[in-house]
């Protein structure tokens, strides 16, 4: 996130007649506001918001097994709607309000008007267009959570977490690395757009949850097929093209940086999908499409903490590691590894978020040219890629930058784990984190009482099944899931 404050976009004796009608500061266009770079943020947010909500619900859907299309895409949708409701009361004030210890601001809401029309604490556009914009990332961590526990959790359970989470982990981790106060941000670690808030800590998250939770049942750890890969090819393009908001708004400017940043978003996001096909190539000797998103979502995902500070050459690395890097821990390490093989991580999400956001952010440290920097920053010389100081005899610089990012990843790491685990063993005690080995055989139709792909004449069974739904059989219920990856010769299945 851009500590950028840029300066007010007229002088103070600016003679405003000299202006277009349109132009003209009004009660409703306050002269400190930049009605482009309001129009981009909202823009950007409603990108973010997208790879949500359809994204992420039909990549979900498509990407299960069929009996859990509808309970996978339910999660994404409660997620998103929970998290929005306890943002506007008190999560965005704590992320980004007034400070109250280095590590988490003080409760307030963020819903009176007064408050909503004054001007963001950094950008040209007021605090309502920030609360809207910083939501959409919030809710979308939970949502990526929700990827590690999709197939067996409660969702009564799921619906207790994501308050709590977004609460107590998720709030802390965004205002020590983003809030202008926090105690990461102030020292100087570089996370452009969610490396480490977002991807690792969903990441660390789900993984940590997935073992609380438990596995999904024999049967489908085995064999879990995606219901539907095109219906997951849609999802995760909405989710790519998302990206462009995603780094894009965080210069909280229509900016030269917020240009770079999409594009070399696009570029690592290209090139780690190439490289993931060609080790699948080289390995299974087959091509997968499936193998071909998760490429494509550890390119995007490594990517994010560096976006808008690292040039065109630096981000075509970045896509190489990240194509690379998750694939080996995801198709070697993870087969040898009995803890990686007890928690059962249904999407992935260990080795697509949390190993990608953490080399992102340490690549980010290698390759931040302080140029850059300074464009998204403001600051020079305190944001030194490793190897400018090299080049520059600033040695110091870029070990000390090196030695932030690995000290974010730890804090990450070790914030995630506690209060992940805290909380689902708090939720434990008031409903079981897992649903019963009868309703997990059944599936959408004992947690929802709906199926995904009611032809006609079948929906007539959910009359008679156990758990029928409140609504008409003939309300439409299109679902979604996880990603199996099956390759013919090694028979590896990504989990």
């Amino acid at each position: 996130m851009s500590l950028l404050a840029p300066p007010p976009p007229f002088p103070p004796a600016f003679n405003f007649s000299m202006l277009p009608s349109n132009l003209n500061p009004n009660d409703a266009n306050p002269p400190w506001m930049s009605k482009g770079d309001n129009a981009w943020q909202l823009i950007a947010a409603t990108l973010v918001g997208m790879q949500s909500v359809p994204g992420l619900i039909i990549l979900y859907g498509g990407a299960v097994k069929k009996k859990w299309a509808v309970n996978s895409a339910f999660m994404a949708l409660y997620a998103f709607a929970c998290v929005l409701v306890c943002w506007v009361c008190w999560g965005y004030r704590l992320s980004f309000g007034e400070k109250l210890i280095p590590i988490w601001g003080k409760v307030d809401v963020a819903l009176e008007q007064e408050y909503l029309f004054e001007q963001a604490f950094l950008g040209l556009f007021p605090n309502a267009t920030m609360v809207f914009f910083q939501f959409v990332f919030a809710a979308i961590t939970l949502i990526l959570i929700a990827g590690a526990l999709l197939g067996r959790m409660n969702f009564y359970a799921w619906m207790l977490f994501v308050p709590l989470w977004l609460t107590f982990s998720y709030t802390i981790g965004a205002y020590t690395i983003w809030s202008t106060n926090g105690w990461l941000s102030l020292k100087g670690i570089i996370d452009y757009s969610g490396g480490y808030v977002i991807h690792l800590s969903s990441g660390v998250a789900g993984f940590t949850a997935a073992y609380w939770v438990g596995p999904r049942s024999t049967k489908d750890r085995e064999r879990f097929p995606p219901n539907n890969i095109l219906l997951m090819l849609a999802g995760a393009g909405l989710l790519w093209m998302g990206w462009t908001g995603f780094n894009g708004g965080d210069p909280y400017a229509a900016s030269i940086d917020a240009s770079l940043a999409v594009l070399n978003t696009h570029v690592a996001a290209a090139t780690s999908l190439l490289t993931w096909l060609i080790l699948d190539l080289i390995f299974f000797g087959k091509p997968s499409v499936i193998g071909a998103v998760q490429g494509m979502i550890t390119g995007l995902v490594a990517i994010t903490p560096a976006a808008g500070v690292v040039q065109g050459w630096a981000a075509i690395i970045i896509g190489l590691c990240s194509g690379s890097i998750p694939w080996f821990t995801m198709m070697v390490v993870h087969k040898k590894s009995e803890l990686l093989q007890k928690v059962d991580d249904t999407m992935a999400v260990f080795h697509t978020h949390a190993v990608a956001g953490s080399l992102g952010g340490i690549l980010a440290g290698l390759f931040a040219n302080p140029r850059l920097c300074y464009l998204f920053y403001g600051y020079y010389n305190k944001y030194y890629g490793f190897f400018y100081g090299l080049r520059d005899g600033k040695i110091h610089n870029g070990f000390r930058q090196m030695g932030l990012q690995l000290l974010g990843i730890l804090f990450i790491v070790v914030v995630n784990v506690v209060m992940t685990s805290l909380i689902c063993l708090l939720v434990q005690l008031i409903v079981p984190l897992r649903m019963s080995e009868e309703d997990m055989e059944i599936g959408d139709e004992a947690a929802h009482g709906e199926e995904a792909y009611a032809i006609w004449g079948q929906g007539d069974r959910l009359e008679k099944s156990a758990g029928f739904s409140a609504y008409n059989d003939d309300m439409i219920t299109a679902g979604a899931s996880r990603s199996n990856y099956n390759t013919s010769k090694s028979q590896v299945e990504m989990v």
